[in-house]
Formats: C-alpha cells, structure tokens, sequence
C-alpha cells in the first residue's frame, strides 16, 4: 500500500467545489498508473480510466471547477457492486494523499455521456463516477447546503453498526479489541445520501458484514452494496496497515438478521 489508509480515510472527504486548475502531469501520471493495477479482494475486475470533461461533454449539475473525471465500470457479475466499491474508494483514497478531491456521484452526473466515453456494454455497469482536481478554499453555497441536508458530517454511533456475536448484543469499542479501529474507519464510510448501510457483527476471528437496505435496485443493481463495499475497503485496509492478515469468504452464518437487513460477506482474520 503506498499511503496510510488511516490518514487518508480520516482527511478525506466529498469535495464538489474544485480550484479550476488541471491535474498537474505529476498528478495525473501516479493516478493513472495507480488505477490501472488496482485490485480487490472478491477477484472482479474493475476498468479505471481518466476522462477529459470537456472532450466528452461530462458534467454534473453539484459539480464547479473540474476538468477531469475519474470513471469505472464492471460486468454484472457476482459480487460486482460490493468489488466496485472497494475498488472505486481505494482509488479515492489514494487520489487524496496525492492532494486530489474526489466525490462518488451516481444520480446527479450526464450518465450517458459517461456510458459513452467509458464504451459501457450491455453486460456491464457504471455505478458511479467522480470529478478530480483540487479542492477549492471554500465550497460553494450549493455544496455547503447539500452537505447540511445530508448532515454528510455525521455517522451512526458504533454500538449501533455493530454486534457482539449476534444482533442482540451491541458492540464496544472497548470489547471489539484488534477490531476497533479498522470498524471505526468503516462507521467513516461515505454513502449514498449518508444511509451508512453497513452492519456487522464480530464472532471470534470472523467479522460478519451485512447491508441494511432502505434504498430499492436500480438498473445500476445494489447501490447500498456499493456503499458496503466503501467500508469494507476502510476495514480491510486498516486490518492490513495494522498487520493483521485477514481474508474474505462467502460463508453465510445464518444468524438471525432484523428486518431488512442481509448478509454480504465475512472477513476471516489468519493467524
């Protein structure tokens, strides 16, 4: 890993108000070359590429100052949001420990000038897409007013994402012990609308992720199991970066779940 998740995960943040100013040639080489061998764990590729706004006509109407957008797509394949988002957000994070802001949009973007320029077939997707270049000193009226409606600053309380062994018992941070600061960065998240989707529940060396879903499918699929893969990506690079080998499996525990809410994938801690 070439920057500290931990860092980056606590600096970043949506940036939709840019300086105007293009990505240096510095800049644009390293992120380029960083999401052209980006992988995630759930072994589902997903293709990067840097687009000129002005050369494809891309724009989104919460957006002021940008030139270049980061855009991705993936086959709809099994697991594919939840790879998506692990992917998309560790590019992210590394755009900002280069000083590059970033936001996911998916509603609010020209999706099908997007389509175009990412060549999209019928087989695959593109959940979301993100301008980058240079936070402006101040955010605009429009993204300040944004921000507070989706009070984009705030997170559920720890003990009420996650679970101690079932969902009847809520989750310390004093009792969730190796685990506590790879699931405070995944309570960081960002998501859609901030609906902080993500649930999981701690049993031994396994940690259970679930999704609490309050958002319908689109013909883009699981929206929210993007967001999940946004937090598995904070936790899975946070256990690494405190040198905890850990892997992912599909394994369903079957423990009683509340209404709406479904199990996505485990995390097995080794050794």
């Amino acid at each position: 890993m070439t920057f500290s998740a931990k860092k980056m995960i606590k600096q970043r943040k949506s940036v939709r108000t840019f300086d105007g100013k293009t990505l240096s040639d510095e800049d644009r080489k390293n992120l380029e070359n960083y999401i052209h061998v980006l992988t995630n764990p759930f072994e589902v590729p997903v293709e990067f590429c840097l687009l000129d706004a002005k050369e494809h006509q891309l724009s989104s109407p919460v957006i002021v100052g940008e030139h270049t957008y980061l855009a991705a797509k993936v086959k709809r394949e099994e697991h594919f949001e939840i790879a998506f988002g692990y992917s998309f957000e560790k590019a992210c994070l590394y755009a900002r420990s280069l000083g590059i802001g970033t936001v996911m949009l998916a509603a609010s973007l020209s999706r099908s000038a997007f389509e175009k320029a990412m060549n999209v077939q019928e087989d695959e997707v593109l959940p979301v897409a993100s301008p980058v270049g240079y936070p402006a000193e101040k955010g605009s009226i429009r993204e300040n007013l944004m921000r507070k409606g989706l009070r984009a600053d705030e997170r559920i309380a720890f003990d009420e994402l996650f679970f101690a062994g079932s969902f009847d018992k809520a989750l310390t941070k004093e009792a969730a012990g190796e685990y506590t600061e790879a699931l405070e960065m995944a309570r960081l998240s960002p998501s859609a609308t901030n609906k902080q989707p993500w649930r999981a529940v701690v049993d031994g060396n396994k940690v259970y992720f679930y999704e609490q879903k309050s958002i319908k499918d689109s013909i883009l699929g699981d929206i929210q199991k993007v967001d999940v893969g946004i937090a598995l990506c904070h936790f899975d690079l946070v256990m690494e970066e405190n040198g905890v080998s850990g892997r992912f499996l599909f394994e369903d525990p079957q423990i009683k779940a509340p209404e709406n809410v479904y199990y996505i994938a485990s995390y097995e801690r080794i050794g």
